[in-house]
């Protein structure tokens, strides 16, 4: 027996099908490829964020341990020139973050519209080039504006990957959601984590990114050789020219046995499902804005000058224990389930408003404390991510499954960007204290 929703299509009802694996493996097959394409897919992204504080401090940085080259008698403030009691850097790491999200949010606020005419496999391998392009370009540039180039792929990569594996899995069971978003939620951890351990083991940010080039092709062996595709899924095949010109009949095929094919969303079909999605979308851009202004716009602010760790080594340890909450949240959908996202935007906003006073008048004690309030971001901000798309894809009906699940992927973006903006002027306006 086949898992729920797979239908077999054959040219007619006489001929018989190739025997597929058995129903269990495939079931598993299809969990463990979509963990592992969303923690490959996200992975770039999340490296890119990790090392900001590197990318803008100094270019040398990609070159030795997170550190500028100053003579030894220079106390450890990265910028021995700055005056301000935050130690800045001269450009927001806002500049990373809207280099790595603004090309993403591009992509999916057009590609609904248009991006089911392109089978996957196209578009799965130009999320891999882009990949593989972003980490060689940051780590062998020499300046940031090369570095900022290089960025700019990975977003092009996340979010184009992020928006097809997302409708992809309207083509599968609806478990595969929860595993999508707990490895997304992974490769967050992983991204941070890694980049923060082998830096502190001593390896140089430039070499800890040239490791990092077999992510993208774990993406290639998981999407190609891991996923049992259903027949439904539209696919590039050289001999058909039907695929290569117009996929959409193919894609159109239906996703249970007996249900009609599906036609083509209308226009105002597509703006009806967008508005019902709003109670869904609005929350989750308003919790992500919370977070990523906590995120990129006070987490180099959050400076503890009597700690132990340095300045870039206390901002990547901020960007880790955020990614472990976020790991920690999008893979308890089987443990908790939240309807109501905007309560995790207000616990967000609360918290947002919380860290920006603590930056302005600078009353916590303990950098720990710190610690503990960023783990907790980070868990917000996931039970917003997972539980969106698990309520979007149990209301949607099947046949509008595929384009809801990839439009609501554009309200964190949204969030994220306009975050990423408001990160400036704040940055500019603390710089400015004495």
């Amino acid at each position: 027996m086949e898992p729920e929703g797979w239908q077999r299509l054959s040219d007619s009802e006489d001929e018989e099908p190739p025997a597929p694996p058995p129903a269990s493996a495939t079931c598993w097959r299809n969990l463990a490829g979509f963990w592992l394409l969303g923690l490959c897919n996200n992975f770039a992204y999340v490296v890119m964020l990790s090392a900001a504080h590197d990318i803008l401090s100094h270019q040398g940085a990609l070159d030795i341990n997170g550190t500028t080259q100053t003579p030894p008698a220079t106390p450890p403030s990265r910028n021995s020139s700055n005056t301000s009691r935050y130690d800045c850097n001269p450009i927001s790491t806002g500049a990373v973050l809207l280099a790595d999200i603004l090309p993403t949010l591009l992509i999916k606020f057009s590609a609904p519209f248009y991006i089911h005419r392109v089978p996957y496999g196209p578009r799965v391998g130009l999320c891999i080039l882009c990949a593989w392009g972003s980490f060689l370009l940051v780590a062998f540039s020499t300046t940031v504006g090369t570095s900022i180039v290089g960025v700019v792929l990975a977003s092009v990569s996340s979010g184009l990957g992020e928006i097809s594996f997302l409708a992809l899995t309207a083509f599968y069971p609806s478990e595969v959601v929860s595993w999508w978003s707990s490895g997304t939620g992974g490769a967050g951890l992983l991204g941070a984590l890694s980049y923060l351990g082998l830096t502190q083991a001593g390896l140089s940010p430039r070499h800890t990114l040239l490791l990092m080039l077999s992510l993208p092709l774990a993406m290639l062996l998981s999407y190609y050789l891991l996923l049992v595709p259903p027949p439904a899924v539209p696919q590039w095949r050289w001999g058909d020219s039907a695929v290569l010109h117009d996929p959409l009949p193919t894609a159109r095929q239906p996703l249970l046995a007996g249900a009609p094919a599906k036609q083509e969303l209308t226009l105002q079909a597509k703006g009806r499902i967008v508005k019902g999605l709003l109670k869904y979308l609005l929350p989750l851009a308003l919790v992500y804005f919370a977070e990523y202004f906590i995120n990129q716009g006070l987490f180099e602010l959050l400076y503890f000058r009597d700690s132990a760790l340095t300045h870039a080594q206390q901002y990547r340890w901020y960007q880790m224990l955020y990614q472990a909450g976020v790991f920690v949240s999008r893979s308890s959908l089987r443990c908790v389930r939240i309807r109501h996202i905007w309560v995790l935007a207000l616990l967000q906003c609360l918290n947002m408003v919380f860290l920006l006073a603590a930056v302005y008048f600078m009353f916590l004690p303990s950098i720990y404390l710190v610690f503990a309030l960023v783990l907790y971001e980070g868990l917000l901000g996931g039970a917003g991510y997972v539980n969106t798309f698990h309520n979007i894809s149990l209301e949607s009906p099947p046949e509008e499954r595929e384009f809801a699940m990839g439009v609501g992927c554009v309200a964190d973006t949204l969030g994220i960007s306009l975050a990423g903006a408001a990160a400036f002027p704040a940055h500019d306006y603390f710089c400015r204290l004495p």
